[in-house]
């Protein structure tokens, strides 16, 4: 084995001797990813072979050790799934791994169908679950504890004797350990003598806790010649402490998922294990140069299984590195480790500035240089003022940059005029006799009317759409598409309407969030209005105003700054009327 690596102190900025020394540390560990398997049972998350072979993929250029595929004979996905990993994946760092039980109770390994697949399957590892609990042995599998030890001695020594590494996974091990401990190591000296290679103590239930496994682990691998794991679940949110508590304790394999997914509360977070196990206690786990891909990896991953990233989760999230109070911000301007555990950087994230009313000026500039702008001392203060005042009309531009990006470039005197709008109108059209939609199997109709000017035009178009927000998109891209073909790479993605102070009822003003994205990037806009036909407009504008600002274009018509008046919280709503001697068109 190789030398223990130097503990990258430029990430981890506590003074040297700030922790204690910690006992049975070990030099490495192995990282074992299972989320084509265990990952895929959260409730909502479905993979196509072609999804798993992307994961893989993306786990491998991450650097774990071991990826587990699925279960050959499962079902036919995972069928699928490993006989095309023979001939198109190609992994350069992580071993593949197929996954089964042991034999059935009273059938021969030889002639059993499940080590049969996994023998079919490929691989040069795999890993097999066994009860290790003598409740599961007699309520679950109804056999003797005899059977279910003879079960796993065969079925390692089968798929030894097959040219195969195993792994064992003992299933409910903490669970079993506490009410007959004896049974328990039974199942792992069992599956010791008939070969396999690492013995994995599973927290099936999640129930455990950190001393708990820090005590039974210490035990088990003082006991065992083995290499010793753990596969820890989350139910009581300690899966990530859990496994931490392992790897003090002497293990030198964690099972868990990028992302933590998982069935119930999901499994240990790879993404946050990985940088705790390198970072914090010096443990090599992937590769040390490899670590900067973590947050892109864990995104990419988030983006395959169409599961949305979490933004507070540790190291990773999109919020994990974010600073929003004045007093954090002052302070992180002057010394980033004033209010970051490690430097992002070692992770692949980054430092955001969150801009909302709790912000001070040093919010404010720091924002604005992150952002490219260079904002005076007074616009920094016109900027701090108009952005509280918004926020308690009920703007809230922590979640909306590119309103926010548009409202610091207006105050600093950039205002573009890409069009100059004259009116709009929205008209629905139910259409059926009951009073829900689509009561008589007629839909709802809306249809949309945009006036505006744009590259000397006075232009008039219509669309109709599936609401107010598709029918408004329509008419406006209809109108000034001609002049801006980059917006055909723009789309809007997400629509999020939020009612604020809802003891006014239909009255009440209404916030609304517009995700849009181009081939390279998303944005989200905002608008605020009593009439949320409105607020859905002034967030459209922004969104497409902002998409034409990433694209670089150049306004069709009229100088690029207005003159100067009071900034407004979108791009467009002050611009002026269009001109009269404008030609007008009238958009089919």
């Amino acid at each position: 084995m190789s030398s223990r690596p130097e503990t990258p102190r430029s990430a981890h900025r506590h003074a040297p001797g700030a922790h204690p020394v910690l006992p049975g540390l070990p030099e490495a560990v192995e990282v074992f990813d299972t989320t084509l398997r265990d990952g895929s049972q959260q409730e909502g998350l479905s993979l196509s072979v072609d999804d798993k072979l992307r994961v893989a993929e993306q786990l491998d250029h991450l650097g774990v050790s071991y990826i587990e595929g699925g279960w050959p004979g499962a079902n036919p996905k995972d069928e699928e799934f490993f006989a095309r990993a023979q001939k198109e994946l190609r992994l350069s760092h992580a071993t593949l791994v197929a996954f089964g039980s042991t034999r059935r109770a009273g059938v021969r390994a030889e002639e059993d169908e499940v080590l049969r697949h996994l023998v079919a399957a490929g691989t040069e590892a795999v890993c097999i679950v066994a009860k290790a609990s003598l409740l599961h042995v007699t309520e679950a599998l109804r056999t003797t504890p005899d059977e279910a030890l003879a079960m796993v001695e065969s079925s390692v020594a089968f798929l030894r004797r097959q040219g195969l590494r195993v792994f064992l996974d003992a299933e409910h091990f903490f669970d079993g350990y506490r009410e007959d401990p004896a049974f328990s190591r039974q199942v792992l000296e069992v599956a010791a003598r008939a070969g396999a290679e690492t013995l994995v103590l599973c927290d099936t239930n999640g129930g455990s806790l950190p001393h708990e496994v820090e005590q039974a682990v210490a035990e088990v691998v003082a006991e065992f010649d083995r290499r010793i794991g753990v596969h820890c679940h989350n139910d009581t949110g300690c899966a990530v402490a859990n496994s931490l508590a392992a790897v003090r304790a002497g293990a030198t394999h964690v099972q868990g998922c990028v992302n933590g997914y998982g069935e119930r509360a999901g499994n240990a977070d790879l993404a946050v294990a990985i940088p705790n196990l390198s970072l914090k206690l010096g443990v090599r786990t992937i590769p040390a140069e490899r670590l900067e891909r973590l947050t892109p990896v864990a995104h990419h991953i988030a983006e395959i299984v169409n599961v949305p990233p979490n933004p507070q989760q540790p190291y990773v999230g999109h919020a994990a590195f974010a600073h929003k109070a004045g007093l954090h911000t002052s302070a992180i301007a002057r010394r980033r480790d004033a209010y970051e555990h490690i430097s992002p950087d070692a992770v692949g994230n980054g430092t955001r500035f969150v801009v909302s009313e709790l912000a001070g000026r040093s919010t404010v500039a720091l924002k604005a240089a992150e952002l490219g702008l260079d904002l005076s001392s007074e616009e920094v203060g016109r900027a701090l003022e108009l952005l509280k005042d918004l926020e308690h009309q009920g703007y809230h531009f922590e979640v909306a940059d590119a309103s926010l990006e548009l409202l610091l470039r207006q105050v600093g005197g950039w205002r573009p005029r890409y069009f100059e709008l004259e009116s709009y109108r929205v008209i629905a059209d139910h259409g059926g006799n009951g009073h829900r939609a689509a009561a008589d199997g007629r839909p709802v109709l809306t249809e949309a009317t945009v006036k505006l000017t744009v590259g000397g035009e006075r232009r008039i178009a219509t669309a109709e759409g599936n609401g107010p927000v598709h029918a408004l998109d329509g008419a406006l891209r209809r109108a000034i598409e001609p002049f801006y073909p980059a917006l055909r790479q723009v789309h809007l993605t997400d629509f999020r309407v939020r009612v604020l102070g809802g003891g006014a009822g239909t009255a009440a003003v209404t916030r609304v969030l517009v995700d849009t994205a181009d081939p390279e990037a998303t944005w989200t806009t905002i608008g605020v209005s009593e009439n949320i036909i409105e607020a859905s407009w002034q967030a459209l504008v922004d969104a497409v105003v902002y998409g034409l600002l990433r694209a670089g274009v150049a306004p069709a018509t009229g100088p690029d700054v207005l003159p100067t008046g009071t900034a407004t919280p979108t791009a467009e709503t002050a611009a002026a009327a269009a001109g009269a001697t404008a030609e007008e068109v009238r958009v089919p």
